[in-house]
């Protein structure tokens, strides 16, 4: 599994039946960041993702890859090697809060 930040949506009009109805999301993977352990920092690169719990764009996600993706009731007839499967509340590492949805909300609606 590994975290990540929903950067944006894919579209894609012509694609196998089975992935007809699928929302297919941009991420980009998060790292706790090395100097002070504080926040997490995006690593550059980039993945499309099935998502299976309805996340939105600037929101923390954790994946799944590989055979996993498709361990899901959502994917398992599905043509996918990466998914979202869960929407991140918080993460603590190294004995401190590194990331706080709750936070972020109170902030955005000051």
């Amino acid at each position: 599994m590994f975290l990540a930040r929903v950067t944006g949506s894919l579209v894609s009009t012509h694609k196998v039946a089975s992935m007809v109805g699928q929302k297919l999301l941009l991420v980009e993977p998060l790292r706790v960041a090395e100097a002070d352990l504080s926040e997490l920092k995006p690593t550059g690169r980039s993945f499309v993702v099935v998502d299976t719990v309805g996340a939105g764009t600037g929101e923390i996600v954790f994946c799944v890859q590989g055979s996993s993706a498709r361990f899901t009731p959502e994917t398992k007839t599905l043509p996918v090697d990466a998914a979202i499967v869960g929407i991140v509340d918080r993460v603590n590492a190294h004995g401190a809060t590194v990331f706080d949805a709750s936070r972020r909300e109170s902030a955005a609606k000051t």
